[in-house]
């Protein structure tokens, strides 16, 4: 399907984890313009050359989320490079270390909620800015089935998860009459480094990745965890116009979790 995103100005935070390769990837192929972030250069200087773009089709950024200023600057940066911002996707998250809440910290809490919540919050402030002058744009998160379930010892993500949703309704019904439509994604665990991560913490360093899958994928449908490439084309999809009447959404990618009333 066509979904009308060649030559759209997209914008990708955390491009060069799982999910973000996934997503850039996606777009790439959908023949967007693309400016794409890292925490590191190393990482933007492995992944862009493999994409195969001309220089004037993509451009990479260093950014902290977690800073005003860096958000500002990536956001200000390639509205001027490619005129405009059509669609910002917010990908880059952390899911915090396993601790149960008796063992928690107020710094435990803050330190996911500056990527998870706040880094969104400021990508949505200043994507919106730039989208606004046009009255047309699209803001996709990636949250996850964390927004509406819980998880012993994940307090830090579920919670900022739970927040991320909140935030991304309240930007819906401000910027949705504006012409811009935000949703978000809630993929349950997906087949990335963070989840082998979870898998080890939970299972210990011993376990491998058949063993954590067969473990933590036992409740969904289909016995398995969702792919990068699903939640990309998932984004496609909620970028597109093909979905602006869509607005404040949280589409989830579970496996059949929802259906089971989890």
């Amino acid at each position: 399907m066509d979904y009308g995103l060649s030559d759209k100005v997209v914008l990708i935070t955390g491009a060069t984890g799982g999910i973000g390769q996934a997503l850039v990837r996606a777009f790439a192929r959908e023949g967007s313009r693309l400016a794409i972030s890292s925490t590191k250069q190393e990482k933007l200087d492995k992944l862009i050359p493999s994409l195969g773009l001309a220089e004037d089709r993509i451009a990479g950024y260093v950014v902290d989320v977690t800073k005003e200023n860096d958000v500002r600057r990536f956001v200000e940066q390639a509205a001027e490079r490619y005129g405009r911002i059509d669609v910002m996707v917010i990908n880059a998250g952390v899911e915090g270390e396993n601790r149960q809440i008796v063992d928690s910290s107020v710094a435990d809490y803050q330190k996911v909620l500056d990527v998870n919540l706040f880094a969104p919050m400021l990508c949505i402030k200043y994507a919106a800015r730039e989208m606004l002058k046009n009255r047309h744009g699209a803001i996709v998160t990636v949250a996850s089935n964390g927004s509406f379930i819980a998880a012993p010892g994940m307090g830090p993500y579920i919670a900022s998860k739970h927040a991320v949703a909140g935030l991304v309704k309240t930007a819906a019904m401000e910027l949705g009459p504006q012409g811009i439509h935000c949703n978000y994604i809630s993929p349950g665990a997906v087949e990335t480094p963070m989840i082998h991560r979870i898998e080890k913490r939970t299972l210990g360093d011993s376990a491998n990745e058949e063993e954590g899958e067969k473990l933590f994928a036992s409740a969904y449908l289909d016995k398995r965890y969702a792919r990068p490439e699903e939640v990309a084309d998932l984004a496609l999809f909620l970028a597109s116009d093909v979905s602006a009447h869509i607005m404040g959404s949280g589409i989830r990618l579970d496996g059949g979790l929802a259906a089971q009333s989890r």
